[in-house]
């Protein structure tokens, strides 16, 4: 006789996170293809800072599915591994802050550091939590690890999309700036000042 567990009801939910994790991850390439199309560069750290940690985010949503929905016998063998993904998470997404720290390329604001250092340290702590605890108390715990899971979908679709919406309006706005340069004139003190052509010599007529 088979014994039915707890995670038989995440099943579809799982599926459906896990195949749009997997999906999304070419959002990022895509995303990189356009930054080398309207030809901005960036330095590693900022690349590492803000383009890689999506990518990494949808991966762990991804593994985080595929260890939710294996066969598992116990709850207790599954808890280990999303632990120590979560553990994993939370060092790097105080790597990423500190890569964060460090570029120079991009001066972050507010809304930057919440999604892309805050929230990720907060869904891997979820992670870490939920695993400890999925052993002894699964109710509750399913639904921690389940948000924390859909979290980080989130976070790396948002974080895309601001990328590729940021690269957008400040390729729009170089010509722009260029054309404005370009079209200056001359002021009337540089006129006033540029010198004027000798009057031509006086013509003198043999006699």
């Amino acid at each position: 006789m088979i014994l039915q567990t707890p995670l038989e009801s995440w099943a579809n939910f799982y599926v459906i996170v896990g195949s749009s994790a997997g999906a999304l991850t070419g959002l990022q390439f895509v995303v990189l293809t356009l930054i080398a199309q309207v030809g901005r560069r960036g330095s590693r750290e900022t690349l590492t800072a803000f383009g890689s940690p999506n990518v990494v985010h949808f991966c762990a949503a991804l593994l985080v599915a595929a260890i939710m929905t294996a066969p598992w016998h116990t709850l207790r063998q599954e808890s280990l591994p999303v632990a120590v993904l979560g553990v994993a998470g939370v060092f790097y997404s105080v790597e990423v802050l500190r890569r964060a720290r460090r570029q120079r390329d991009y001066q972050p604001v507010f809304e930057d550091w919440l999604w892309h250092n805050v929230l990720p340290f907060v869904a891997y702590a979820a992670l870490t939590v939920g695993g400890i605890v999925l052993g002894w108390k699964s109710t509750g715990t399913l639904f921690v690890i389940g948000g924390a899971t859909l979290l980080l979908v989130f976070i790396g679709i948002h974080n895309a999309w601001d990328t590729v919406t940021y690269v957008t309006f400040a390729s729009s706005a170089a010509p722009q700036a260029d054309r404005d340069v370009g079209s200056v004139t001359p002021p009337a003190s540089a006129a006033r000042t540029a010198p004027s052509e000798p009057p031509p010599a006086p013509v003198v007529r043999e006699l």
